[in-house]
């Protein structure tokens, strides 16, 4: 697979507005590996290889275990995660899937009570950011490389 484009040679300015997600997201009321859990999941339902071989990187850098990663796909027939993961992960799938159940009220209702209304604002966010990293990353082709784990680098 070869990349089709190159955002930051034709339109740097793509990259420019997309790490201003990521900037609000390292400062926002979230825990740092729900974050990339969210963004992983995200990235499996979407198929982008670019994002999920980032995020899995940066969440063995934090310590995450295999276990809990591979069983991700499977997060609701496992025993490995929280409710409040498990209601993160129930909102990434509806809100990923808008188009399938127009988040259904009964998602909202548990994740709403796992969360503040800031932690909901930022954790829709957060899904909204990573499915368009999904998007721009497919559409490119982008191939997974060679990148650290965010953690690890700083």
């Amino acid at each position: 697979m070869t990349t089709r484009f190159d955002y930051g040679d034709a339109a740097p300015g793509i990259y420019t507005a997309m790490e201003s997600i990521d900037g609000y997201l390292r400062s926002s009321s979230l825990e740092r590996k729900l974050l990339f859990l969210v963004q992983l999941r995200a990235s499996q339902i979407n198929g982008c290889a670019y994002c999920l071989d980032m995020h899995w990187k940066d969440l063995r850098a934090m310590g995450e275990t295999e276990q809990r990663l591979y069983s991700l796909d499977a997060w609701s027939e496992s025993p490995w995660y929280s409710e409040r993961e498990r209601a993160a992960l129930a909102w990434t799938e509806a809100v990923t899937r808008i188009a399938d159940g127009r988040a259904p009220d009964e998602v909202f209702k548990q994740v709403r009570s796992h969360f503040s209304e800031r932690e909901l604002c930022d954790l829709t966010f957060a899904i909204a950011g990573i499915n368009t990293w999904n998007r721009l990353s497919i559409a490119a082709r982008l191939v997974p490389d060679a990148t650290e784990p965010v953690e690890a680098a700083g």
